[in-house]
């Protein structure tokens, strides 16, 4: 079976066309060639190549972890159920060959062999040019070097070629973590600037369709909607060199057919099964599934509190003692979730994040606060998904539409592309929805200073402003760094209850990242980001 061929058999599923016949004699040059390849069937795919692209969407950000190195990286440590995990608080060179942290600066010694995939050397200059660019460029980038009190291009200085230093604003725990996430890429800035104009200094238009990295892969294949091709670069030096030549991520709408691919052995990966399939192909028994809580995540129903009714604390509450709490666990989630509602009334706030609040569903208490709020014939309004998670939001949204309607809430259902979500979460104009936050630095005032903070991030989804809110994370963050726990255990607990009393968002649950592969398929990582990491796959 030549590739091509399997190939068109792949593209057939996606089009919902029967399975066809598996052959019975497989060629050895098939044979080696499908062991160098990584086939990945998901729901959705990436709208854009660019971390530093505008709404560039979750899926995106596997390319760009996997196509671009960043200054460090994480170490790994044994996680739950054996599985690798990466260390939260520790940390190893990726560009960088040695880190020296000063009291108020960290000085990174590049790689002097590490090039890009055009074989210009990485040098110093280019990772000033690409830190600038995360801090200027605004949106998402700007504001996650924000989280780690990176704002101004003087902070990144250009000792020699192969030298950097990054200047600290003020002293701040999550500067350093923050340098290890996705954004603070290296990008090849000669490349980029020589595809810029005027309207566009960063060259986003040109980064969009192509990568311009060091990394480990290269898109060589781009369509849309379709399917991704990456190819190892045999020059990449800041690890071991990984054992995947060639990965295929083919975009197959039906879950079914992402099923058959799957059990069929044509396809080796897919994080994005219904979960009932998932407790299935568990049960079974002829896949490996991995099955790990998202790191500091929460999946929920917010409200933005600029648009009324939302902006009226009882109805917000209303809705959050109407949600079918239980029925999601069951009917959407299968048990493949940690609930995140009905905490006992006596318990008390913990210093930990995320943790479940004290709402349960009482169909009477909400029909009572809607009363209260002057809305007993209720109102109407749109609750609005992510179509790119289709399998979850949309049978969870109909079931809080049917619950709803209880208390006199009528909604129509909003299905949003996944390429426009990230869009339509920045304009803020959706009054209620659905959507996941997983904060990339598992801290409780990171979480919060993404999603509940005045500086109204995009994660800021419900538009939510609180100068007592603000002063809680301000503080927490601050305690943090100066090592004043009691302070900042305070200053956590404050801003939790604050949020469940306001409670513009609702947490349902912490979602589950599910991973069924193949049983030769082994190295499988779990990261902060929740996406795969081609790097450390080996395929048996």
């Amino acid at each position: 079976m030549k590739r091509r061929d399997f190939l068109k058999s792949v593209s057939g599923l996606a089009a919902g066309a029967a399975l066809p016949a598996i052959p019975q004699v497989v060629s050895t040059a098939y044979a080696d060639a499908r062991s160098e390849t990584l086939l990945i069937v998901s729901e959705g795919g990436p709208n854009n190549l660019d971390i530093h692209g505008v709404g560039t969407n979750v899926p995106g950000y596997e390319v760009s972890w996997n196509c671009y190195d960043r200054l460090i990286s994480h170490e790994m440590k044994v996680g739950p159920g054996g599985v690798p995990y990466y260390d939260r608080d520790k940390f190893k060179g990726e560009l960088a060959e040695e880190m020296k942290i000063d009291d108020m600066s960290v000085t990174f010694k590049l790689r002097k062999n590490a090039k890009f995939h055009d074989g210009t050397p990485v040098t110093a200059k280019d990772v000033k040019w690409s830190l600038d660019r995360a801090v200027s460029v605004g949106g998402f980038p700007t504001f996650q070097m924000s989280a780690g009190s990176l704002t101004k291009p003087e902070q990144f200085v250009v000792i020699d070629d192969t030298t950097v230093r990054v200047d600290f604003l003020k002293k701040d725990k999550l500067t350093i973590p923050d340098l290890a996430v996705i954004v603070p890429c290296i990008v090849n800035s000669e490349l980029v600037k020589k595809n810029a104009s005027e309207k566009d200094p960063w060259g986003l238009e040109f980064t969009k369709q192509q990568t311009a990295g060091s990394g480990a892969y290269k898109v060589t294949k781009w369509t849309a909607g379709t399917e991704v091709i990456m190819e190892r670069n045999e020059d990449w030096v800041c690890g071991p060199l990984p054992k995947i030549k060639r990965v295929i991520w083919r975009m197959v709408p039906q879950a079914g057919n992402r099923r058959a691919l799957l059990e069929r052995g044509d396809a080796d990966i897919s994080y994005e099964l219904p979960n009932k399939d998932f407790q299935e192909v568990k049960a079974n028994g002829k896949l490996n599934v991995v099955s790990l809580p998202f790191s500091n995540g929460i999946q929920y129903i917010g409200m933005n509190v600029t648009k009324p009714p939302f902006d009226n604390p009882k109805v917000r509450q209303a809705v959050a003692y109407a949600l079918p709490y239980q029925k999601i666990m069951d009917a959407v989630m299968f048990g493949l979730a940690n609930p995140m509602f009905g905490a006992p009334k006596d318990k008390p706030t913990e210093v930990a994040w995320p943790q479940p609040h004290k709402y349960n569903t009482d169909i009477e208490k909400a029909k009572t606060l809607m009363a209260e709020a002057g809305l007993a014939n209720g109102f109407e309004t749109t609750i609005s998904f992510d179509l790119n998670f289709a399998g979850v939001n949309e049978p969870l949204c109909v079931l809080v539409q049917e619950s709803l309607a209880q208390i006199g809430i009528k909604t129509t259902i909003n299905k949003v592309p996944g390429a426009n979500w990230r869009t339509e979460l920045n304009k803020k104009e959706m009054p209620l929805f659905t959507n996941v936050f997983s904060g990339w630095l598992d801290y409780p005032e990171y979480f919060f200073y993404w999603c509940y903070h005045g500086n109204n991030s995009v994660f800021n989804t419900m538009s939510y402003k609180s100068a007592e809110m603000d002063k809680l994370i301000d503080g927490a963050r601050t305690a943090a760094a100066t090592g004043d726990t009691a302070t900042y255990d305070a200053d956590v607990k404050g801003f939790v209850d604050l949020a469940f009393t306001d409670i513009p968002r609702i947490p349902l649950y912490q979602p589950f990242v599910n991973v069924a592969m193949q049983k030769n398929i082994s190295g499988y990582q779990y990261w902060f980001h929740r996406r795969l990491d081609y790097r450390a796959l080996v395929k048996g």
